[in-house]
């Protein structure tokens, strides 16, 4: 099935070696049959630069299967006898690709499906579980030092959620915080059981029993035992293992006191913290496995781990034995093969580069029916394998993948083969290891001065060349970097970020020497292979593939869309850009569809989209938004909690998001964020005791705009109140609504209401303009006074 092809540039720098890091480069490969056993494969490896002084490493048993060829990189675990290593079911390791580092996550999810792993490394994407369980990570994390009272639980919850660190991902989900933060707070309960369980009654016999084998115990005829968690000594520990080929962030690594009749052990072992369904499944227990091969990295082997289920505050021990690690290995072999050979030589005469097939689609309708990665699936199916003889798909699922991609032309389906393959192109191009000869790259560098906290968890450090003077490099200020540490007993890796914690490095030893290398975050091609997905599929989204990529449409006057209020505001962005790039701004503020910026590098397409982004909002703010009925909202609101009434039986309701996202800035800076501020669409078919409604407009000329004309919308808002119907609006605006003036002469004529009279300099003590009006229409004899 293809000629698979090496990529010289990824072992071109690798440093062959033996010892604890070892290094070896296969030469070639025999295949030796052996009756008993099954058959063997023979490499003849090398792990000197010259590839002279050969050796041999004999794979046995299930070990035969690892996908190994000429020409690969490989690290091996086990003992070496006269020059012969021998790797089976009962001793050594063979690590395929040791410099592919792969997350525990990702091995363990390629247990049931190996395709869905590999796709989920191509196409990364978000999701409202993923980020509920991060929140839930950092407040478990945040909650250590306060032994997870559960008052102070929610005081960091809350200030999680409502910080600046998840709001772009809570916009990208269309999730609000305070759904977000209600569904938080079912598993702080849980949380603080499980500290009372785990860290104040270890001493109790009979209490919180579990099952336990260490594999270095032997056997034993008493596997109870009761858990002790004694200490947090690391949160987020984070490890890259160049032995094993495996990367982690280990939720928690705690000292573990472990009671049994014959005595008490203690141990350092990971915990794994899961937010999802209490399944202790086999990916769990997985995940937790490979945490213990990656703590071998730092410290003496933990032997075992921990699951924690956040939601029942249960806890399950799980030991780490030589089966397990075996297999995961194996997999983790597998997994590395196919994301090395993303791309393979064309078995025709051409011999041209094309993509690779991905690991089989698995037999199972169902589970690919609720499976994250279906739509890349089945799209990669039918613009790539399909197209080679030797992949063969289960016959059940051919015409559920034709039903699935049906939407998409023969021309759009070679339109995402081709930018899948340029994009594979452009990565492997920029994949190149960074050497100490590397201007990306300072070596040999030594801590100086004292360590400063910045701010909590984080720690600012100095760093000067231990001999001889700094080298230049292309390091500039604000670049993120690898702090790399050089130390065999420790050899640890930390990323630098301003939003997560960085290590505090005083706590090595004074010797240690550092490396810097330039960090360039996450590959470059995820946002683009995301935006491809995107664009295939069956959505509005993707019209301008649905209409074969059809022209731009621009409005003709650029003051048809611009207010005159919001001018001067996008004049002012406008001021530090060029001639072409206020242009292109014109150009995107006049589209009706979309607009593609075309530029060469260094042309300023990050600077003229970067100003892109205020331009619209600015655009918008002139026409819907109302910064003095948004004041009056919250005095209201602010009247009637002071009377008496839960924030929770209040609601804010007006047509336009820019309005709401005004009143919610007000609202948080006077400590009233539990009171629902939210668009009438949002509140179809709900209801509060009090609503309180902004309509915003207040322009007697110019363009009327279409929601207030809509009487469904005006319907649902005056509808919402079970007891008190509160309205804000400039009545003269208003009544060049329809359907807003037909309500407001009916409640003049059936409620004998005079607008001209009721003005709200009676409410407040800074009244808006004469036009603005405050109407309210009591549905019962509920009143405040």
């Amino acid at each position: 099935p293809g000629l698979f092809q090496k990529r010289a540039v990824d072992f071109c720098d690798t440093t062959l070696s033996k010892g604890l890091n070892n290094r070896y480069c296969v030469l070639s490969i025999n295949i030796v049959e052996k009756n008993e056993d099954g058959p063997e494969k023979h490499l003849t490896i090398t792990a000197a630069q010259s590839l002279e002084d050969t050796e041999l490493c004999i794979l046995r048993n299930d070990w035969y299967s690892v996908p190994v060829v000429p020409g690969d990189i490989i690290h091996l675990e086990g003992d070496c006898h006269s020059g012969t290593w021998i790797i089976n079911r009962d001793s050594g390791y063979l690590i395929l690709y040791p410099d592919l580092l792969l997350s525990g996550t990702t091995v363990s999810n390629s247990i049931r499906c190996m395709r869905k792993a590999v796709l989920s490394e191509k196409f990364r994407s978000s999701s409202r579980q993923m980020m509920i369980g991060t929140i839930l990570h950092e407040t478990f994390q945040q909650g250590v030092p306060s032994n997870f009272a559960h008052e102070k639980l929610q005081e960091l919850a809350f200030r999680t959620v409502h910080g600046p660190k998840y709001l772009k991902e809570m916009y990208c989900l269309n999730l609000k915080q305070e759904e977000i933060m209600q569904e938080i707070e079912e598993y702080l309960p849980s949380i603080s059981k499980w500290a009372e369980d785990f860290m104040h009654k270890p001493s109790q016999a009979n209490h919180n029993k579990m099952q336990l084998k260490l594999p270095s115990e032997g056997k034993i005829e008493d596997l109870s035992c009761n858990i002790e968690v004694t200490e947090f000594l690391d949160i987020e520990e984070n490890i890259w293992s160049p032995r094993f080929g495996l990367k982690g962030k280990i939720d928690v690594t705690v000292g573990v006191k472990i009671h049994r009749k014959s005595g008490t052990q203690y141990k350092i072992m990971p915990l794994e913290l899961k937010t999802g369904k209490e399944s202790n499944s086999i990916e769990h227990r997985s995940q937790v496995v490979l945490y213990t091969l990656l703590n071998q990295e730092r410290r003496v082997d933990p032997e075992a781990g921990f699951l924690l289920y956040l939601k029942t505050g249960n806890m399950y021990p799980v030991s780490g034995n030589r089966m397990d690690r075996r297999e995961l290995l194996k997999l983790r072999n597998q997994l590395a093969f196919y994301l090395f050979h993303s791309m393979c030589k064309s078995a025709l005469g051409n011999k041209q580069t094309q993509l690779a097939s991905l690991p089989p689609v698995i037999d199972d309708s169902q589970a690919c029916k609720y499976c994250s990665q279906m739509h890349n699936c089945f799209l990669y199916s039918r613009a790539v394998e399909q197209q080679m003889d030797y992949v063969l798909i289960p016959p059940a699922l051919v015409p559920i993948i034709e039903k699935e991609t049906q939407h998409l032309k023969l021309s759009h389906l070679q339109y995402f083969s081709l930018w899948y393959l340029m994009l594979s192109l452009e990565s492997q191009c920029g994949e190149g290891k960074k050497g100490l000869g590397s201007e990306d790259c300072i070596g040999n560098m030594i801590r100086v001065e004292h360590v400063e906290e910045a701010s909590e968890g984080q720690y600012l450090h100095y760093f000067q060349r231990k001999n001889g003077t700094m080298p230049g490099t292309n390091l500039l200020v604000g670049d993120r970097v690898v702090v790399k540490v050089n130390v065999t007993k420790f050899p640890v890796y930390w990323t630098g970020n301003t939003n997560r914690k960085i290590w505090n490095l005083s706590k090595l030893p004074k010797d240690t020497i550092f490396r810097l290398d330039h960090e360039e975050g996450i590959s470059g091609i995820d946002a683009p292979l995301r935006n491809l997905s995107k664009l295939m599929e069956n959505s509005s989204a993707s019209f301008v593939l649905n209409n074969d990529f059809h022209k731009p449409q621009f409005i003709q006057r650029l003051s048809s869309v611009l207010p005159p209020e919001a001018k001067e505001t996008v004049a002012n962005i406008l001021k530090g850009l060029n001639k072409p790039q206020k242009q292109a701004m014109k150009q995107v503020l006049l589209s009706k569809d979309y607009t593609l910026i075309v530029g060469m590098p260094g042309t300023g397409k990050t600077t003229t989209i970067c100003a892109l982004v205020p331009a619209p909002e600015q655009a918008e703010k002139g026409g819907v938004s109302n910064v003095t009925e948004a004041k009056l909202v919250l005095f209201l609101t602010s009247f009637f909690i002071k009377a008496g009434c839960k924030a929770s039986d209040i609601g804010i309701v007006s047509p336009y998001r820019h309005q709401l996202k005004i009143i919610t800035d007000l609202m948080t800076c006077s400590c009233i964020s539990t009171v629902e501020v939210n668009t009438v669409d949002k509140y179809q078919g709900r209801d509060k005791s009090i609503i309180i409604v902004s309509f915003v407009r207040n322009n007697n000329d110019g363009n009327l705009g279409t929601l207030l004309m809509d009487w469904r919308r005006l319907n649902v808002a005056i509808t919402r109140a079970k007891h008190k119907l509160i309205m804000l609006g400039c009545v003269p605006s208003l009544c060049r609504y329809p359907p807003l003036e037909k309500l407001l002469c009916h409640l003049n004529s059936s409620l004998n209401i005079n607008y001209e009279t009721i003005s709200v300099k009676y409410f407040v003590p800074w009244s808006p303009s004469q036009c603005c009006r405050l109407l309210c229409c009591s549905y019962s004899t509920y009143s405040v006074t």
